[in-house]
């Protein structure tokens, strides 16, 4: 059970990050929050972070980076990376569209900096969603639906995350301007790739 909350939380901090620009609430849950900075050890020692106001913060550094790793310079769709064309697939057409409703998750397009429902942001947020009903099932004691939700999890990273996510964010850490995208992208990485081996055992268990 503590493992899949812990999975829930880096799922959750890690869509909310990649999903749109920071506002000052969530700053000060990341700047206030040890555990969480745990994972940013290079932005808890960044001069600005540790000196400028948070407003000033987010308004010249953080938020212009996200808007530069986000919508400017670098594509965080799936289709973009999947199709041949690299034309974004923004209808019902687009792959994950029918695992979503299967599951009962809607994308909040009015919140997310997105224009379609394969955005890395909303992709780890529905991985989120799967890992929250994970637990409810594991509380419930229901352990054939806690295998069936591991199983989709599992199923969803390789037929999704995992074949086009990488690419995306080591070009993100390439491209990033503060410590905050530049370890965001690489505990992205990490994490997919080491929970994908988690989800492996735990299916294959």
């Amino acid at each position: 059970m503590e493992e899949t909350q812990a999975r829930i939380n880096i799922y959750a901090l890690l869509s909310r990050i990649l999903l749109q620009e920071l506002d000052l609430e969530t700053l000060n849950i990341i700047k206030n929050d040890e555990n969480i900075l745990e994972f940013f050890p290079v932005l808890k020692e960044w001069e600005p972070f540790n000196t400028m106001d948070e407003k000033t913060l987010l308004d010249e550094h953080i938020n212009p980076d996200f808007v530069n790793l986000s919508i400017l310079h670098l594509i965080p769709y799936e289709t973009f990376y999947t199709r041949e064309d690299q034309m974004i697939e923004t209808g019902g057409a687009n792959p994950v569209t029918d695992m979503y409703s299967a599951y009962d998750f809607m994308v909040d397009y009015e919140t997310a900096r997105t224009v379609s429902s394969d955005h890395i942001g909303v992709e780890l947020e529905f991985m989120h969603h799967l890992a929250k009903a994970e637990l409810k099932a594991i509380e419930e004691g229901d352990e054939e639906a806690v295998a069936e939700l591991r199983r989709v999890q599992h199923d969803f990273l390789n037929k999704h995350l995992i074949k086009w996510a990488p690419m995306y964010l080591i070009n993100m850490k390439y491209e990033s301007r503060t410590p905050l995208y530049y370890e965001a992208a690489d505990m992205a990485l990490e994490f997919i790739l080491s929970d994908n081996e988690y989800l492996t055992k735990e299916t294959h268990a």
